[in-house]
């Protein structure tokens, strides 16, 4: 290869590992000159990708699924050989239907079914007073917070295409989009819900941890193409990710990594602001309440950054049941295939670890058994409205 790799990234604390690797000269260690490149839309990161404008990318999980099959936009195959975050988003809202949801709780207000409940009962009342619909920010069809949020709505009888406003949104405008009014919530990765709050313009409904277990949220993708012509810069690429992932997930090192992803050229926020996310103690409310899981984001622990094909067969699951396409199995296989625990293996000189995937869990319905995605599917079919 000539000249640097350039490889896209979007302003999100689960660019971490990339970020990290490459200001902490992990990827120098392993070889590689690494340009990168800060973007504002997942589209545009999605594009240069698919077109060879960048070697590679912090993308959207289900971008790179949509991508290999053709969904959306032009057909470009990606490997996914790295996971960069599992789990991170979270669920904001603004002050108004913050409050408006409380006066409707019927208990636990951090459980997602009785907060989906009582979005329900502030639909049907918004609808019976003749009120807009509520209007949902999230950052692309193909993404983890469609999904997550249509998931959530769902499980109480609210139907996202129906009842409420589902608007697309780069995350760096989420913010003003709330502040303005333009949207009554959104679902977006740290550390913009975090900002809201900090701000006094929104309340952290959810962690979607609370949501999904285990979420497979971005990944470093790259196209097949390239994988195929650059084995050994992939291979580099993964060890230096895991290397940067490492350093992130010792507690020592929060501070200094936080600092790193501060910067105006990276994330561009406040240290101490990030430092929260990679703790997993957020304030959620304006009022200084903080709320903290270990499962909010994970970098690197707990085996986070191999890819497990049974996520890319859940977010495949989801593009079905939301009508993006069709289920076949070359479909299921396609979606499988673009997470590649072979190729973090290789880089690693490991093999596939002996114990069974960490378990994928939902709120709600049933286990998710990949090669039953039909009966899944069908089981949400029988109940899909009803709370």
């Amino acid at each position: 290869m000539t000249g640097p790799l350039r490889i896209g990234f979007i302003p999100l604390v689960d660019a971490a590992a990339l970020i990290v690797a490459v200001d902490k000269g992990f990827t120098a260690a392993e070889g590689l000159d690494v340009e990168l490149v800060r973007e504002v839309s997942w589209s545009n990161v999605r594009d240069k990708l698919n077109i060879g404008l960048f070697d590679a990318a912090h993308l959207l999980a289900p971008v790179a699924i949509a991508s290999s099959l053709g969904l959306g936009h032009v057909k470009v195959p990606i490997a996914a050989p790295f996971n960069l975050g599992i789990n991170g988003n979270a669920i904001t809202v603004s002050p108004a239907l913050h409050a408006a949801l409380m006066e409707e709780i019927d208990g636990d207000r951090f459980d997602p079914l009785v907060t989906a409940k009582a979005l329900a009962r502030v639909v049907a009342r918004r609808r019976k007073a003749g009120a807009d619909p509520l209007t949902f920010g999230m950052t692309f069809p193909f993404s983890t917070h469609n999904y997550q949020l249509r998931f959530w709505m769902a499980a109480a009888g609210v139907d996202p295409d129906e009842d409420v406003r589902l608007v697309v949104l780069p995350p760096p405008y989420m913010v003003d989009s709330l502040k303005s009014g333009h949207v009554d919530a959104f679902c977006v990765g740290a550390p913009w819900n975090s900002v809201a709050v900090d701000l006094g313009i929104g309340h952290i409904l959810h962690f979607v941890s609370d949501i999904l277990v285990r979420a497979a949220e971005k990944v470093l993708a790259v196209r097949q193409v390239w994988v195929d012509k650059n084995p050994d810069v992939v291979a580099a690429l993964v060890r230096a990710a895991v290397k940067g992932a490492a350093f992130i997930e010792h507690p020592e090192n929060r501070i200094e990594a936080a600092r790193i992803l501060a910067q105006p050229e990276r994330i561009g926020v406040d240290a101490e602001v990030i430092q929260r996310t990679l703790t997993g103690r957020l304030k959620i409310s304006p009022d200084g309440t903080f709320r903290e899981s270990g499962r909010y984001l994970l970098v690197g622990r707990e085996g986070a950054g191999r890819p497990d094909p049974v996520q890319a067969a859940w977010l495949y699951a989801q593009m079905v049941r939301w009508g993006q396409t069709p289920l076949t199995p070359d479909g299921v296989k396609t979606a499988m295939a673009v997470f590649r625990p072979d190729l973090y293996d290789a880089a690693l000189g490991s093999r596939a670890p002996s114990e069974a995937p960490a378990a994928f869990g939902a709120f709600a319905g049933p286990v998710f058994d990949p090669d039953n995605i039909r009966g899944h599917l069908e089981a949400f079919e029988v109940g899909r409205w009803k709370a």
